[in-house]
């Protein structure tokens, strides 16, 4: 019994040793103190007049006094005008002691951007040469971009349906209809007779990301076999759904979406039931253009 114990202790001891011998050490930087931006390239979506956008300044070492840095706009690496598309907050940044990182503040000016714009800005910090990394430099560029916040009733009403499915299978170059609110799925619409009559399409807008506006589409019927193709073929529908190997999204600043859809028909072999990947872009317009489409025959 009293070896058992001695074993059971000189185990116990061998563990904790063990776990107490594997503990990971860690190390702190210790190298030079080097200033630069977190990065070399920004993108900044302009959503409202109130947008502020932060630039991150980063130093590689903690000091035990206040560092102010200088910054300035490289005027030969930049399009955008200062004062008219953005206004830095402060030529300056204090990174305070014991801290790492300190922001260059940023405003930009939605009335003043469209968004067919290529704009840009270049900033550079003034610095000591000996502050100085060679690997990443002291200068940053800003893309500005003009965003829009997303209002899902600006995606009811009339609107034109243009697609390489009606290029490929239809006998029109585009579609005009309506969409109107899902009463019961927020930012959800439904455009009507998205293709072929009494066969609506229901798509939902993704929000709270201006980088990525994205919308969605569950797998729904697109139209009877006999009316695309003029026969039945499987179960005699044809149904669509939005495939995840490509970007889907929607533009609330210049109102339209461009969908990828793939159609299938169910109740036919996997070999012979894809008809296809098709790219469709539906634009809103308004109640006056729509009235000039239909006398023109849309």
């Amino acid at each position: 019994m009293k070896k058992n114990i001695l074993t059971i202790i000189v185990a116990f001891v061998a563990v904790v040793f063990w776990f107490t011998g594997c503990k990971p050490e860690y190390t702190t930087y210790s190298g030079p103190n080097f200033i630069m931006f977190s990065d070399t390239l920004y993108e900044m979506a302009v959503v409202d007049n109130d947008t502020y956008f932060d630039v991150p300044v980063v130093a590689t070492r903690a000091c035990d006094y206040d560092r102010n840095i200088a910054v300035e706009v490289v005027d030969a690496g930049s399009n955008a005008v200062e004062g008219k598309h953005y206004s830095i907050e402060s030529n300056t940044v204090t990174i305070k002691a014991g801290e790492l990182r300190a922001n260059v503040r940023v405003k930009g000016y939605h009335k003043n951007l469209e968004v067919s714009d290529s704009l840009g800005f270049e900033l550079k910090l003034i610095v000591p040469e000996e502050a100085q990394w060679d690997l990443y430099g002291t200068k940053a560029n800003v893309l500005v971009k003009k965003a829009c916040k997303l209002d899902i009733n600006a995606f009811v009403g009339p609107c034109v349906v243009s697609s390489t499915f009606i290029m490929n299978y239809m006998q029109v170059d585009k579609i005009l209809t309506r969409s109107e609110l899902c009463p019961d799925e927020e930012n959800t619409i439904i455009i009507k007779d998205y293709f072929f009559k009494g066969y609506d399409a229901k798509i939902k807008f993704e929000d709270g990301d201006v980088y990525n506006p994205l919308i969605r589409m569950d797998d729904q019927r697109f139209a009877p076999t006999a009316d695309a193709f003029g026969t039945k073929y499987g179960d005699g529908y044809i149904h669509m759904y939005q495939p995840t190997a490509y970007t889907s999204y929607y533009s609330a600043c210049e109102k339209f979406i461009f969908q990828y859809m793939t159609l299938y028909v169910p109740g036919m072999s996997e070999l012979e039931n894809t008809v296809g990947t098709f790219v469709n872009a539906v634009e809103w317009i308004s109640e006056d253009e729509a009235k000039k489409l239909k006398r023109e025959g849309y």
